[in-house]
């Protein structure tokens, strides 16, 4: 059964600004959340509810809905001090 991608309008804006050859990747691999939420290569994030995929340079966070079926992805960064804030 599929879940629901729910990208956030901030996700949007953020991924604007990331050049295209990742850019693709970063997209196949939201992409790949409908079928299989929870990865082998995700991590559970400890001090926020929520995982992350890395995909390159960039992680994925999200929050996964179970009862509803619904992954909502809220943030996309380049992986830094301040990915996680």
């Amino acid at each position: 059964m599929k879940y629901r991608i729910v990208v956030e309008k901030k996700v949007e804006k953020e991924a604007s600004k990331i050049p295209a050859r990742h850019r693709a990747n970063i997209d196949k691999s939201i992409l790949s959340l409908s079928s299989n939420p929870r990865p082998r290569e995700c991590k559970k994030l400890t001090d926020k509810e929520g995982y992350r995929i890395r995909t390159g340079d960039y992680r994925i966070l999200y929050i996964i809905d179970d009862e509803t079926r619904i992954v909502v992805v809220y943030r996309i960064k380049r992986r830094g001090k301040s990915t996680y804030k």
